[in-house]
């Protein structure tokens, strides 16, 4: 998951020409609490999962690069393959335990990264983590990294599941 020179700046130049004024300027998104996050080392993001932009919305206003948990199917769409591993995504098979999707996290926190779970595995159409899994505590247990906590509302009005 490491990045090259290129792929740095193709980052923050999507980060900030396109995620960044879409979140503020077409959606009015607000941020609070960024000063609570730890501007490096390892790090594990926990979330509620509404909406497809959910993903590089928490890194957005998390002011990090974060990699994310993808399930599988995201990866056979050429192009989105490209655009998601660019944002630090790898892929998980959903429904059992990955230890392939586990060692890339454990990977990634390594090397001082932040780590971004959907606790729910998958968009609500509310919001809401009613049966949250409890693979990001397993994770921050195994790798003694801190986990935050972060709350996205309203993001199920903007591209929801279905």
């Amino acid at each position: 998951m490491g990045y090259r020179r290129q792929d740095w700046l193709t980052y923050w130049l999507l980060k900030w020409l396109v995620v960044n004024p879409l979140f503020r300027g077409l959606y009015f998104g607000r941020t609070y609490g960024q000063e609570n996050v730890p501007r490096q080392g390892s790090l594990i993001i926990v979330s509620n999962h509404a909406s497809h932009l959910d993903p590089p919305l928490v890194a957005n206003a998390v002011r990090r690069p974060v990699a994310f948990m993808a399930k599988e199917e995201l990866f056979r769409v050429p192009a989105l393959k490209q655009v998601i591993r660019l944002y630090g995504a790898y892929p998980v098979k959903r429904g059992g335990s990955d230890r392939a999707a586990l060692r890339a996290t454990e990977a990634a926190l390594a090397r001082g990264w932040a780590v971004g779970i959907f606790l729910n595995g998958t968009r609500t159409p509310d919001g809401r983590i009613p049966q949250p899994h409890l693979g990001a505590a397993l994770v921050a247990a195994r790798t003694q990294t801190p986990l935050l906590p972060v709350a996205l509302w309203g993001t199920e009005k903007v591209l929801p599941k279905g």
